[in-house]
C-alpha cells in the first residue's frame, strides 16, 4: 500500500498575471512565445533551467533533421534563428544534408536574444508543479523555485513541457508508449568530446569508407549499429572482444561535427535500452547513471581505435536526457502513422513535414525503424492536435501533442 503525507491547505502568493504563460522554454515554447509577443500579447516563459532551447541545448541534440518539403528551410521564426546562427558561424549549410548543423551553446544566446527583442518575459529556475483551475478551465500554474511556491495566472497557458506535464495535471487524457507493451522509444544521453584532430580523423574515415565518400570539416558524420555493416564495424567488434566496450554500448553509435566548435564532436549516443519512461524521475536518474558509465567506455574506445582522438576528452555530458517519446495527449484529432504514410492534408493545418516514421527501439540490437513517405510528398499536422480533451484555455505543443506512437515518431 502506498503511503501518503497530508499537506495543510494554504494560500499561495500570486507572483504575476499574464495573457499567455508558456510552460517550458524548449525550441517549440520559444517560438510560440515569440509569435505571441509579436502580436502584442503579454507573454511569459517559465523554464526550469537557466537557458532556453530544451532538447537542442540541454540535451545536446544536434544536428537538426530536415523535415520540410523539397529540402528548403522551414521558414517563419525558424528562418530568423537560422540566419542569426549562420551569421555568427555557428551553423553551416551542406548542399545535400541541409542546414541543421549547429552549435548548441550558441543557440542559447540566439534564442534568448530573440525573446527579449520580441518582449517575451523570462522566468528561469522555476519548476512547474500544478495548475490553477476553475472547472475545466486552466487559469494559471503553480511553480516552485528558490522564491518558494508561487502562482502565475494567465488567460491562456501553453504546455511546452514535452511530456504534457501541464495537461496531465489539468486532467487531460493521455497515452504513453506503443500498444503492444506500453514501452516508450529508447532514450539517449548525449555527450561531446573535445581535443579531436579532424584532419587525421577525416583521413582515417575516408580511407575506410568503400563508397568513396570523402570526409572533411565542418560536415563529419559516422555511425554504427549491430544490424548493419558500417565502415567502422570491425573496430566495434574488436572493442567488444577486448573488453573496451560492451555490446550494448554500441547498439546505436553516431557522431557529428559542430560548426563553431572546431576540435569538438557531438555523439548521438549512448542509447538507454531499459527503464525508458522519460516522465519518471527514477528512470531519468537511471539514464544519467548508466549513460555516464557507457560514455566513459565509449570515450575510451574512441581514444584507442580512432586516429585523431588520442588526446580527446569528454567535454560535456548532457544535463538533460535525450527523450524521444513519453506522454501524448488525446486531443480533438489524433495524428497517426496512417496520416504520415498517406501524406494526409487537413483544413486546419498548422505545419507541414516529410520526416519519416523514425522509431528507436526500446529493446534489442537494431538501430532504428524508418518508414519514408512517398517521394515529393508531405503530411500536415492539424491545429486540433494541440487541443486536449476535457480541458479549456490550454494548448499543448511539441512532441507530446495528440498522436499515436507511430505518428509521433515522425512529427517529433
Amino acid at each position: 500500500m502506498p503511503e501518503y503525507v497530508e499537506e495543510p491547505v494554504r494560500k499561495t502568493e500570486v507572483a504575476g498575471r499574464h495573457q499567455v504563460v508558456v510552460v517550458g522554454g524548449g525550441t517549440g515554447g520559444v517560438v510560440a512565445a515569440i509569435a505571441c509577443a509579436r502580436q502584442g500579447v503579454d507573454t511569459l516563459i517559465v523554464e526550469q533551467l537557466g537557458y532556453l532551447g530544451g532538447s537542442q541545448t540541454a540535451a545536446l541534440v544536434t544536428p537538426m533533421m530536415r523535415i520540410s518539403p523539397g529540402g528548403s528551410s522551414i521558414g517563419g521564426i525558424n528562418e530568423e534563428i537560422r540566419q542569426r546562427m549562420l551569421a555568427s558561424g555557428d551553423m553551416a549549410e551542406h548542399p545535400d544534408w541541409g542546414d541543421g548543423w549547429f552549435n548548441p551553446e550558441a543557440l542559447k544566446y540566439v534564442l534568448e536574444h530573440l525573446c527579449l527583442e520580441a518582449g517575451v518575459k523570462l522566468r528561469y529556475y522555476s519548476t512547474f508543479c500544478d495548475v490553477v483551475k476553475e472547472g475545466a478551465a486552466v487559469r494559471g500554474i503553480m511553480v516552485e523555485s528558490k522564491s518558494g511556491r508561487e502562482a502565475l495566472l494567465a488567460e491562456r497557458v501553453i504546455d511546452s513541457t514535452a511530456d504534457a506535464d501541464v495537461a496531465v495535471r489539468a486532467g487531460a487524457p493521455f497515452e504513453s508508449g506503443r500498444k503492444e507493451d506500453g514501452l516508450n522509444q529508447a532514450m539517449s544521453l548525449r555527450f561531446n568530446m573535445g581535443g579531436v584532430y579532424f584532419d587525421t580523423f577525416c583521413r582515417f574515415l575516408s580511407a575506410r569508407d568503400s563508397s568513396g565518400r570523402q570526409y572533411a570539416w565542418p560536415f563529419v558524420e559516422t555511425a554504427h549499429t549491430w544490424d548493419k555493416e558500417w565502415p567502422l564495424s570491425d573496430l566495434f567488434r574488436q572493442g567488444v572482444e577486448e573488453g573496451v566496450i560492451e555490446e550494448e554500448d554500441a547498439v546505436y553509435f553516431q557522431l557529428f561535427s559542430m560548426p563553431g566548435r572546431p576540435g569538438e564532436v557531438a555523439f548521438n549516443c549512448p542509447r538507454i535500452l531499459e527503464r525508458v519512461k522519460g516522465h519518471s524521475a527514477g528512470d531519468l536518474t537511471y539514464a544519467q547513471i548508466v549513460g555516464k558509465q557507457k560514455i566513459r567506455r565509449l570515450a575510451g574506445f574512441c581514444r584507442k581505435y580512432f586516429p585523431g582522438f588520442e588526446n580527446a576528452f569528454i567535454a560535456l555530458t548532457a544535463p538533460m536526457v535525450g527523450v524521444r517519446e513519453t506522454r501524448r495527449i488525446v486531443g480533438d484529432y489524433v495524428f497517426s502513422g496512417e496520416d504520415v504514410a498517406g501524406a494526409a492534408k487537413f483544413p486546419d493545418a498548422i505545419a507541414r513535414g516529410n520526416y519519416p516514421m523514425d522509431i528507436h527501439q526500446p529493446k534489442g540490437t537494431a538501430g532504428t525503424e524508418l518508414k519514408n513517405i512517398p517521394p515529393g510528398e508531405y503530411y500536415e499536422i492539424p491545429y486540433r492536435c494541440l487541443i486536449p480533451k476535457r480541458v479549456e484555455n490550454l494548448l499543448v505543443i511539441g512532441r507530446c501533442l495528440s498522436a499515436t506512437f507511430e505518428g509521433q515518431s515522425a512529427m517529433r
